[in-house]
């Protein structure tokens, strides 16, 4: 599935009806570079899972929990990790197999440990059709 969005309203709007749609024990990846907009469709993502809160991305934290929705939500943002294996120490294995949805940005930097079905979202800008402009493509993604 491809879809354009022409500003940051309809990305966020984008977001907000994919995690309307989600379901417990989904994993999206979420791949773009530094300033495509990924936070700004995350935020979209928790507003469909009926989340309230502010969302801002966990570069620093790695992952930030999200347990006031209509399910548990868990957010990676792995853009910081020197080798998968340091996702152990963060509870990754009891988020990505739980019951809540995961939404893991810069996942191509685990792939080795992604589960073995899971939906990549990827959002690419192209200047030639403006400043907002974003190509989000999704595909379900098996190892």
């Amino acid at each position: 599935m491809k879809i354009e969005t022409w500003n940051e309203e309809e990305t966020r709007e984008f977001g907000r009806k994919l995690g309307k749609e989600a379901l417990p024990g989904q994993v999206y990846t979420l791949i773009g570079d530094l300033g495509v907009g990924k936070t700004v469709f995350t935020q979209g993502f928790a507003k469909g899972l009926e989340i309230d809160e502010p969302i801002s991305s966990p570069t620093f934290t790695i992952v930030q929990i999200y347990e006031d929705g209509r399910m548990p939500f868990y957010h990676f943002d792995v853009y910081r990790i020197g080798d998968s294996s340091e996702m152990d120490e963060i509870g990754y294995e009891d988020c990505v197999y739980g019951e809540g949805v995961c939404l893991i940005e810069w996942a191509n930097l685990i792939e080795d440990i992604l589960p073995e079905t899971y939906d990549e979202i990827k959002i690419e800008k192209n200047p030639e059709k403006g400043y907002d402009y974003r190509l989000i493509t999704i595909e379900k993604r098996e190892k």
